[in-house]
C-alpha cells in the first residue's frame, strides 16, 4: 500500500485543505509573531493556500494576529474565499497613486507582486511592476519586516554537474523578465539598507502543485501525447506547501542588509525521466523534442534546508497526484509555466 499522503486528493476542497495544513514549525512562527501580517499580490497562485496556511497556524497557535489580503482581485471568488477563512481582504491596485498609502500599518509584509507572462512586448509595465513598485512598497513599510519573492531565474544557467548557484554565486539574468526580477531584489536590498528595514528575498523556482507547475506542463504534455520539449533538460521543484511553510518562516530571517534564500527542491530532476514516470503511469507512449543540454537553471538551496529543513513532500507523490488528477480530468490552471524556454521571452 503506498504511503502517498496526496494519493487520496480527488478535489480542490482537498487539495486546499492539505496545501494549508500548518506543520509544526509553522504553528510556532505564529505563536513567536509580532503584530499582524499582509499579503501583497495576494490573489495569485501561491497566495491563497500561504494565505490560509497563516490563518491555520495562527488559530492552533491561539493568536489573535490580522492576516490582510490585497489584490486587484480580478477573481471575486478568490475574495469571498479569502474572507470565508478569515482574512481581512482590500481591494486595490498597488501602481494607482495613492493606493499604498491608503493600506493600514502592518508589521510584517509578504510581497508576491510579480509579472512574467507577457513580458515580451510589455517591457515597461514588467519592469514598473517587477522594479519600480518595489520601491515605494519599501518606502510604505519601511518599519516593517519584509518577504519578499524572487526567482531563481535571477541566475544564468549553470552545468548540471555543479549542482546549481548558491546564494554566494553571481547572477546573470537572460532576459528582460528575470533582468527586473534582479532589479526588484536590488531596490529591496538598498531600501532595507538605507531605512534598516529586515527584508529577505526568495529565490524560489519552481513551486508544484496538481493545477499547475512544472509537473503539471510535463504531466499534460504525456496525457495529451504531445512531445515533450529537452530544451531545458533538468529542473528543481518543491511542493507548494513546503514553499509557503519557508515563506512564513523567513518573517523571522528577515534582517538587514536583506538575507538572500534559494528556496527549492534539494533534487535535480531530468525532464526525460519525469516525462516517462508520467508515461508509465498513464501507460502511454513519451515523444520528445529539443536536444538534451548540459546547463540548465537550476537552483541550490542547501542553506535554506540546513535552516528549515529539507521539504517535507517528496517529489514522487507529487508526481502521482498531479497524474491522478489529469487522470480524473480536474481543474487545471490555464498558466503553463513555459520552464523550457531558455530565451528568457516570457
Amino acid at each position: 500500500m503506498s504511503d502517498n499522503k496526496l494519493a487520496d486528493i480527488t478535489t480542490e476542497a482537498e487539495l486546499s485543505d492539505v496545501l494549508s495544513e500548518p506543520f509544526p514549525e509553522d504553528v510556532e512562527t505564529a505563536r513567536q509573531l509580532d503584530g499582524d501580517v499582509m499579503i501583497l499580490g495576494a490573489g495569485g497562485k501561491m497566495g491563497p493556500s500561504l494565505i490560509r496556511r497563516i490563518l491555520r497556524a495562527i488559530d492552533q497557535a491561539d493568536g489573535d494576529n490580522t492576516v490582510y489580503a490585497v489584490s486587484r482581485y480580478s477573481d471575486p471568488d478568490v475574495k469571498s474565499q479569502l474572507e470565508s477563512w478569515g482574512a481581512e481582504t482590500i481591494g486595490a491596485d498597488l501602481l494607482e497613486p495613492g493606493a499604498l498609502d491608503a493600506l493600514p500599518d502592518c508589521e510584517n509584509i509578504i510581497y508576491m507582486v510579480g509579472k512574467k507572462f507577457g513580458a515580451t512586448g510589455g517591457e515597461p509595465l514588467t519592469w514598473t511592476i517587477n522594479s519600480y513598485l518595489p520601491g515605494e512598497v519599501a518606502r510604505r513599510f519601511a518599519d516593517s519586516h519584509i518577504v519578499a519573492f524572487s526567482t531563481g531565474n535571477v541566475y544564468p544557467p549553470v552545468p548540471v554537474d555543479s549542482g546549481g548557484p548558491t546564494e554566494e554565486d553571481e547572477t546573470g539574468p537572460v532576459g528582460e523578465y528575470a533582468q527586473s526580477c534582479l532589479g526588484r531584489e536590488r531596490v529591496f536590498q538598498y531600501f532595507s539598507e538605507r531605512n534598516n528595514t529586515p527584508t529577505c528575498l526568495l529565490r524560489l523556482n519552481y513551486a508544484v502543485e496538481a493545477r499547475y507547475g512544472v509537473l503539471v506542463d510535463i504531466g499534460r504534455w504525456v496525457y495529451n501525447q504531445e512531445p515533450v520539449p529537452l530544451d531545458m533538460s533538468y529542473v528543481n521543484v518543491i511542493w507548494q506547501g513546503d514553499a509557503n511553510s519557508v515563506c512564513f518562516q523567513s518573517l523571522e530571517l528577515a534582517d538587514s542588509p536583506a538575507e538572500i534564500l534559494n528556496m527549492t527542491g534539494p533534487e535535480i530532476l531530468s525532464v526525460r525521466d519525469i516525462a516517462e514516470q508520467f508515461g508509465d503511469y498513464f501507460d502511454s507512449e513519451v515523444t520528445f523534442e529539443g536536444e538534451e543540454r548540459d546547463t540548465a537553471l537550476l537552483n541550490d538551496a542547501s542553506r535554506c534546508h540546513e535552516i528549515f529543513g529539507e521539504p517535507k513532500v517528496p517529489v514522487s507523490d507529487v508526481i502521482e497526484l498531479v497524474a491522478s488528477w489529469i487522470e480524473q480530468g480536474n481543474p487545471i490552471m490555464d498558466k503553463p509555466t513555459k520552464f523550457h524556454v531558455r530565451s528568457g521571452e516570457f
